[in-house]
């Protein structure tokens, strides 16, 4: 994991922590028109997507190359080389996209290091996922979101994301925590959905009585 990119918006009151590769689209731009609360973005750049975000081995989903399951290596870096960047006294927010979403909600349930999290199409279909989240919860705010087509497609692993989310969802609700659809698969905006749960997490971690 390396600090790819860090941009200052206004006077900081949160800190946001993206997961991301480096073909991945920027959110930036529709998050400046989400909010008007100053924040820090980091841009946290993994090299190998499958072997660094996977908390545990697991076959692969669709082609040759299984998942690593080296995530407790990405989380022992953000933890000592990436977090004391920042200022202490600023709310953090971890967030991603699709298995980096997956990563942020495991990461959260881990260690109570982040006061929100953002799982944009998170992987939640990953084997073994169900019955590690059944016996964690995340330490403070979750945001969720999904394509409203992601669950129609021809893998059949995949194809279990939308009963997922809602599980997950419900695992949620003794948190703060919202569950969004989008429009779309799960290549529909990437960018836009992170900064959507980027947005609502800053509203939710600078103004936690709107989210009670």
């Amino acid at each position: 994991m390396r600090l790819a990119r860090c941009v200052g918006v206004g006077e900081p009151r949160a800190v946001l922590l993206h997961v991301t590769e480096a073909a991945e689209g920027d959110p930036l731009p529709a998050l400046r028109g989400m909010t008007d609360v100053g924040f820090v973005y980091a841009a946290l750049e993994v090299g190998d997507w499958n072997r660094d975000l996977s908390p545990w081995p697991a076959p692969p989903a669709f082609g040759k190359v299984p998942f690593g399951g080296q995530a407790r290596g990405t989380l022992d870096c953000l933890l000592s080389d990436m977090l004391p960047r920042f200022d202490p006294a600023l709310p953090r927010i971890l967030g991603g996209y699709s298995l980096a979403g997956l990563f942020a909600l495991w990461a959260h349930c881990e260690i109570d290091a982040f006061d929100a999290v953002v799982a944009a199409s998170p992987s939640v279909w990953y084997p073994g996922w169900d019955a590690y989240a059944d016996a964690h919860v995340p330490h403070g705010a979750a945001y969720l979101s999904l394509g409203k087509q992601e669950p129609r497609t021809r893998n059949r692993q995949m194809a279990a994301v939308g009963d997922a989310i809602r599980r997950q969802a419900d695992r949620f609700r003794s948190i703060p925590s919202i569950l969004e659809w989008n429009e779309g698969n799960h290549f529909a905006e990437p960018e836009v959905r992170v900064a959507k749960g980027f947005g609502w997490a800053i509203k939710c971690v600078t103004n936690p009585q709107t989210h009670q």
